[in-house]
């Protein structure tokens, strides 16, 4: 019997090892059929990934609210380490691994079985449709200092509105379009920063960094804050299948990304906090607008303005790019009904794209902290999964063909998810009783919302089909009493 077991395991981990060397040629190449569509090079998917994670130091301003100058500064710094670098590896072995549409799901589904991997995309497509809900809010708290009748009532709805409708249409033209944008999008967030720093040069004083008051910290709100700008770099694994040689071209592109991201955090940072005496009540969504101003006058205030305004439009394109392709990618799998995996002409999924955008229609009547604090909720626990998954395939199939694999061993990959997962249920024991209980339920729809669908597929209410093209990774759950092999 021990002998019979054995044998099952070693077919079961050569057909796994097979079913990634399939990965591996699909990556390499042209996957999915999709020769016609352009594939996604190394410096636009640098973009998106910030556009995912980031887009700039707009919505920083609460964490020297909450904390003070010398916590805000090092809370980029040590979340940058214990959070974002660890997440970042993660996606960039499992995403090299199984470079398909879909990303963190199929992670999952390989590992804990394909009810889990609908969990997990339940709760990070709603966390990424409310996280995109944040954009039109942010996007019109930066401009109604500008345009006082777009804090309010029908203006602000109907602006809400014509934002979003405009920015799905940028979707719908197609990946190309909108990594390219975000290219040229970043390059205009990030350069009135730029121009601020040599401006202020003059009027640094390095004190005000140090500051610090430890009695008077706002720890939900400084936490969030930071969770919240640091996170998302699993995002971009639900776009592999549209990247141009995946085993190298994610691995480059989540390192310049990170980079990018945190000296776009603390460059602005060093010169709001040094070069203009701090009033910590006056740090809320905006205030470097203000800055701004105090620094080089109204053309950089405006600079700014407009700035934030543009980053918000990438940040939602990028969101709802990688929410719309994980719904695709769903789909692929037989998740999801296949109308789900239909794309337009211009190689984009459209009902997935519809269907996130009428999700953020229906949320952007949240407050920005209550989106912050929902979505950070929903997205711990996506990342749980996501690292149990992780390092129970390090421990099943250590051989396993990875493109790109982390240096350490199974040891080494338990301890890189140590922190992060401290960080998780800190932030999960910091929400406040009403975003729990949403959070929660939303996670209770989704426990429900897989049988459901499934009750759907056996009764042939909805048409479900698997893409031919894509390694069969549950074919080991009929030979062997292993469900979380993929």
């Amino acid at each position: 019997m021990k002998h019979r077991n054995s044998l099952a395991k070693q077919s079961n981990a050569k057909m796994l090892d097979n079913d990634i060397a399939e990965y591996v040629g699909l990556g390499e190449g042209s996957s999915h059929n999709l020769q016609k569509y352009q594939k996604v090079s190394v410096i636009p998917l640098v973009f998106l990934i910030f556009y995912e994670v980031s887009g700039g130091p707009f919505g920083v301003e609460d964490s020297v609210q909450a904390a003070g100058p010398l916590l805000a500064l090092l809370g980029f710094l040590v979340f940058a380490i214990i959070w974002s670098v660890p997440e970042a590896l993660i996606t960039a072995e499992m995403g090299t691994m199984f470079p398909e549409n879909g990303g963190y799901v199929v992670w999952v589904s390989s590992a804990l079985g394909p009810y889990w991997g609908f969990q997990q995309g339940w709760v990070k497509w709603l966390s990424g449709v409310i996280d995109n809900a944040l954009y039109p809010v942010l996007f019109l708290d930066y401009l109604k200092s500008a345009i006082p009748a777009l804090e309010s009532g029908l203006p602000r709805t109907i602006a809400v509105l014509v934002l979003t409708a405009i920015l799905t249409y940028m979707n719908y033209r197609g990946l190309t379009i909108v990594g390219w944008a975000a290219i040229l999008l970043g390059v205009f967030s990030l350069l009135p920063f730029i121009f601020m720093g040599f401006i202020a040069i003059p009027k640094l004083n390095p004190s005000r960094w140090f500051l610090v008051n430890l009695d008077s910290v706002n720890w939900t709100l400084y936490l969030n804050t930071l969770f919240w700008n640091l996170n998302y770099w699993d995002s971009i694994s639900t776009l592999s299948g549209e990247v141009e040689n995946p085993g190298t071209t994610l691995p480059k592109a989540l390192l310049y990304a990170l980079i990018l991201v945190v000296v776009g955090y603390i460059f602005p940072l060093l010169i709001g906090t040094g070069a203009v005496p701090v009033d910590r009540e006056l740090w809320s969504d905006g205030y470097f607008a203000d800055i701004a101003k105090m620094l080089g006058g109204v053309w950089l205030r405006s600079w700014v303005l407009a700035a934030s305004a543009l980053s918000n439009m990438g940040m939602f394109v990028a969101e709802m790019s990688s929410d719309s392709f994980q719904l695709l990618g769903m789909a692929e799998r037989g998740m999801l009904p296949s109308i789900f995996a239909k794309r337009s002409r211009h190689g984009t999924p459209l009902v997935g794209i519809l269907f996130s955008a009428s999700g953020v229609i229906l949320l952007s009547w949240l407050s920005f902290q209550e989106i912050v604090a929902a979505e950070n909720y929903l997205y711990c626990f996506g990342m749980i999964m996501e690292f149990i998954a992780f390092v129970k395939l390090r421990m099943k199939h250590p051989a396993a063909s990875r493109p790109f694999k982390i240096p350490v061993g199974t040891a080494g990959a338990i301890l890189i998810c140590i922190p992060p997962t401290l960080l998780i249920f800190v932030v999960l024991a910091l929400a406040s009783p009403k975003v729990m209980a949403i959070s929660i339920s939303a996670v209770i729809i989704g426990l429900v919302l897989q049988p459901c669908v499934e009750y759907t597929k056996k009764k042939g209410w909805f048409n479900f089909s698997m893409n031919s093209d894509l390694p069969d990774i549950h074919a080991p759950d009929h030979q062997c009493n292993e469900p979380w092999i993929s």
